[in-house]
């Protein structure tokens, strides 16, 4: 079972109360991934919540004719040594539809080792606990709203290239 040191680096559960975090550690599991692993594909069913608590993982899409996404297609990092809580956070996708990985994740370190927990399983705990629901979903807003200021950066920066030359 994931000791307790460890759910308190889990960013999602840091307002939870110490009744509320003994609920949830049974259903959090450790994984741990080397350089260039895979963690899950872009398009896969979006089954769990992710918390990286060492290393650095790419998000990168892939190409449509199937060749494996390169370093050079990442649109984001997600580490667990960078300050901001919400660049921490994967999987969100498990709890917005169509339920689909929406990028691919990698190993960026030579090792990676992050929480998982089941969807399902944090969804049952939120019907028996509503409060512990509105507290993961508070932290899972500044998640999104992160992602998304960080894919306009991305664009203006992209922008800002086919302006400069001229595409």
């Amino acid at each position: 079972m994931i000791s307790m040191e460890l759910l308190r680096k889990v960013d999602a559960f840091k307002e939870f109360t110490p009744y509320q975090m003994e609920k949830i550690r049974p259903f959090c599991e450790v994984v741990e991934y080397t350089q260039n692993d895979k963690l899950f594909t872009e398009g896969d069913p979006a089954e769990h919540f992710w918390t990286v608590v060492d290393g650095e993982v790419d998000l990168r899409f892939e190409l449509p004719d199937g060749r494996v996404a390169l370093k050079e297609q990442t649109i984001s990092s997600v580490s667990a040594s960078k300050k901001t809580h919400e660049s921490r956070a994967l999987g969100w996708s498990c709890f917005v539809p169509p339920y689909t990985m929406r990028l691919s994740a990698f190993c960026a370190t030579p090792s990676c080792r992050l929480v998982r927990v089941a969807k399902k399983d944090l969804l049952r705990l939120f019907s028996e606990d509503p409060l512990m629901g509105y507290l993961f979903l508070t932290y899972l807003i500044t998640v999104v709203g992160y992602r998304f200021h960080q894919f306009q950066d991305v664009v203006a920066s992209r922008l800002g290239e086919c302006l400069m030359w001229g595409w």
